[in-house]
């Protein structure tokens, strides 16, 4: 390994993981609690969730970057992929407050591990589907 390709890691992984912290601090805006101020009080649920999304994106974002050859479009497609997540998440949980009377969010918010689960595995399945298209 030469210079340039560890440069070239550096510079990838730093992108990357500024691209993530981004992504976290918006999926924080659509929740309706602040994800660091539960995950501070110690709310497990919470925490579950959050690292599930983290470990989905960062699996996006790992595909796209072995798949691809030019930085901005691996961070684009990451980024992309996080908006259909984002949807399929805020349509699921419609689908299952409507039908089913069952607010994952709110379960959650209550330190309540099912609805964290529930909604870190549509996170984890997406990014393997996504990932699988890449």
């Amino acid at each position: 390994m030469n210079l340039d390709e560890m440069l070239g890691i550096l510079v990838w992984t730093g992108a990357g993981a500024v691209l993530l912290i981004v992504l976290m601090v918006i999926d924080s805006l659509f929740t309706r609690y602040k994800d660091l101020e539960e995950i501070k009080k110690g709310n497990v649920a919470v925490t579950t969730r959050f690292i599930m999304k983290l470990l989905a994106q960062a699996y996006i974002l790992s595909r796209s970057i072995a798949t691809s050859d030019d930085l901005w479009e691996a961070l684009a497609v990451s980024a992309i992929s996080f908006v259909i997540l984002l949807l399929i998440e805020s349509l699921v949980e419609f689908v299952l407050r409507a039908s089913a009377g069952l607010d994952l969010t709110e379960g959650t918010k209550q330190n309540q591990i099912a609805p964290a689960l529930f909604t870190g595995s549509l996170h984890l399945a997406g990014a393997m589907i996504i990932g699988a298209c890449l």
